[in-house]
């Protein structure tokens, strides 16, 4: 069963981020350990009880951004993403802003469309991936 919940458990996210992001997409540790993990909020997804994905918030000024999601390659294709995109829309209305921002990376754009986010601007790099802008108003 997958279940989503905030956690201050940034240390299993850092793992879950270590997997995903450095060892199979080949992002340099300096890019994906930042200073921002102490004032996020963080949001984890387990199946049965097992840490398989997580992300985390940003406050901004007028919206929260959603960044660092992640999902263990054994749990893609199975709702869990989604269920986690969703628990977090659902922590950034809880906290009251109007909406979510995102940075996408290209290929994931159709996944963040269908949670209804709309990408904007230009495609950009982050740690060597083609990213683009989302948002989505609550």
């Amino acid at each position: 069963m997958i279940e989503t919940f905030t956690t201050d458990d940034i240390t299993t996210c850092r793992a879950l981020r270590r997997v995903v992001f450095i060892e199979e997409q080949g992002v340099s540790e300096a890019d994906e350990v930042d200073d921002l993990d102490p004032i996020a909020t963080h949001i984890l997804a387990t199946v049965d009880g097992i840490p398989m994905g997580c992300a985390r918030i940003v406050p901004g000024k007028g919206y929260a951004k959603i960044g660092r999601v992640c999902v263990l390659a054994s749990a893609r294709g199975t709702g869990l993403g989604a269920t986690l995109m969703q628990a977090a829309i659902a922590e950034i209305h809880r906290q009251g802003f109007p909406k979510a921002k995102l940075g996408a990376q290209v290929h994931a754009l159709g996944f963040y469309e269908r949670l209804g986010f709309r990408a904007f601007g230009e495609v950009f790099d982050d740690a060597g991936i083609p990213h683009r802008e989302m948002v989505l108003n609550l």
